[in-house]
């Protein structure tokens, strides 16, 4: 598959589970099929990463110079991309479980996936914000 097609799939694969996520609030059987997804994601990372990138490479994550270099092949960048995929969505999950764990009501939490999947690192934060006014918890209990 190349990967003009591979992005493609993995795109609409991660965004089927999103809409899955966000339509099952609430309910804990959307574990298991997300966690495939997830899984699924990680292995095509791997293979990418394992037939596509140098090792030797390694000393180039020192600096940006290093780090943009890394990213010349169309394969690489597609790695990078599922490696966004895939940890994003793992922190909507992380997100959803939490706020049930600390009792925050679902519809509190939906700005944080929406912008978790379009964001990333943000919508963990305005979780975090609205952890905090919800229940008095720090970013690290």
């Amino acid at each position: 598959m190349n990967p003009i097609q591979l992005f493609s799939l993995t795109n609409a694969i991660s965004l089927l589970a999103w809409i899955f996520l966000l339509l099952t609030l609430g309910k804990n059987y959307d574990q298991y099929l997300i966690g495939i997804i997830v899984t699924g994601l990680c292995m095509v990372y791997s293979i990418l990463i394992f037939t596509h990138f140098s090792f030797s490479n390694f000393k180039d994550f020192g600096t940006l110079a290093g780090i943009k270099s890394l990213f010349q092949s169309d394969y690489v960048v597609l790695a990078g991309w599922v490696h966004y995929l895939a940890f994003d969505l793992m922190t909507g999950i992380f997100i959803k479980n939490n706020a049930q764990k600390h009792h925050i009501p679902m519809g509190w939490i939906i700005p944080s996936l929406i912008f978790t999947f379009l964001l990333g690192p943000f919508g963990l934060l305005t979780y975090f914000l609205v952890r905090r006014i919800k229940t008095g918890l720090n970013f690290t209990d």
